[in-house]
């Protein structure tokens, strides 16, 4: 029987590993909300489930589901998956779902960030969202998990570590007022290294133009391996985009990691810009007061850097024609060891996200030989 801690994972020698290190599987959720899914959520059950099955190619993959969708997930998703009931309000597992540390040993626990749909009743982007805050503890206890629930408001995609010491994340986020108004960005630093073992914060300034979700550092820039990140870019002057990548490159080259090392920077170029579509503003249902306005012709938050990093994968947005080739040849030249996998993404992307965003890796509670996660 798994248990609620008292401690904190720092003071028990536990840390947030990297993502690019090796994983025992990955967690999902199942997508069904229609004021935030077109159609139903059926276009969106499909894209969910081909990333699932990509995933599925290099490690296991569970899939929470509502009772009412069980029977729908279990006919579209591959029997090597696993499904499991399970109630939830969306379908944003790296935001609701608990972020896994480990211990020297190995030894798996979870934290279970306070969740309040990326600002609460001023500034979140539906109501209700209690039934997403029980998803991590839902999580650990399934995984045999103990589990540490955290004194204030995070999103697993808000943040990205380096494994050795080095989170990366952006002003915009978690100094956001909808957020955690009564902590500075110092008492922040200490809140994440008590919870994520980290000892270096990396303060990027803002995320993505026009991401919901007040800019999660995950669309914008993560880190390919030890002392290497991948960061959004645009050449473009006069898109919005180009300040904000100008600002987060010049902030990481003055940067150093946990380590002292100075980062390399791989530029990938965004797609678009993508706006919506006439038809995909028609088609989701307005009946919820709490749920975000889906207007036709606003920008989408497409970012390549919204990727899964598997086991031996790299699972990947498709999500513009013209820049789907030169993203995935770039991804391939930063991860020569892994196999790159493009999905059909532009349904995740109208709805808030895409693939990092739906995703939650489970570490490996034992070392895999061969798993590749040395600076080149």
């Amino acid at each position: 029987m798994t248990k609620t801690l008292d401690t904190t994972p720092a003071a028990d020698g536990f840390h947030m590993p990297a993502e690019f290190e090796a994983h025992d599987g990955c967690w999902m959720l199942w997508p069904e909300r229609p004021s935030n899914w077109r159609l139903g959520a059926k276009p969106a059950q499909k894209a969910f489930a081909a990333v699932a099955t990509a995933i599925a190619t290099g490690e296991p993959v569970t899939v929470g589901v509502s009772r009412g969708q069980y029977l729908q997930a279990r006919a579209m998703l591959p029997d090597a998956i696993r499904v499991v009931e399970m109630s939830s309000d969306d379908a944003w597992m790296r935001d609701v779902g608990p972020t896994f540390v480990v211990n020297k040993r190995r030894e798996l626990r979870g934290v279970d960030w306070v969740f309040n749909a990326w600002g609460g009743i001023g500034g979140g982007l539906y109501f209700p969202w209690d039934q997403d805050d029980l998803v991590a503890r839902k999580v650990c206890e399934i995984e045999g998990a103990d589990r540490y629930r955290a004194p204030f408001v995070l999103e697993g995609g808000a943040i990205h570590v380096d494994g050795e010491g080095t989170l990366i994340t952006t002003e915009e986020c978690l100094l956001s007022p909808h957020r955690n108004p009564h902590l500075d960005k110092g008492q922040l630093e200490i809140l994440l290294h008590e919870y994520l073992g980290i000892t270096s914060v990396i303060w990027l300034g803002k995320g993505v133009v026009d991401d919901e979700t007040t800019g999660h550092v995950d669309n914008l820039c993560c880190f390919a391996r030890p002392g290497e990140v991948i960061l959004t870019w645009t050449d473009n002057k006069r898109d919005p985009q180009y300040q904000v990548s100008q600002d987060a490159y010049a902030r990481l080259m003055e940067s150093r990691d946990a380590q002292g090392r100075r980062l390399k920077v791989h530029k990938l170029q965004q797609p678009g810009p993508l706006k919506r579509t006439h038809a995909e503003s028609l088609d989701v249902d307005v009946a919820d007061a709490g749920a975000a306005s889906r207007k036709i012709g606003e920008r989408l938050a497409g970012s390549y850097v919204n990727f899964y990093m598997g086991n031996s994968t790299i699972v990947m947005p498709l999500l513009d024609p013209k820049q789907d080739g030169a993203a995935t040849r770039t991804l391939q030249k930063i991860f020569p060891e892994r196999r790159i996998i493009g999905v059909q993404a532009r349904e995740i992307l109208l709805g808030g996200g895409n693939i990092h965003c739906i995703t939650q890796q489970v570490p490996a509670r034992k070392p895999v030989r061969g798993n590749n996660t040395k600076r080149k």
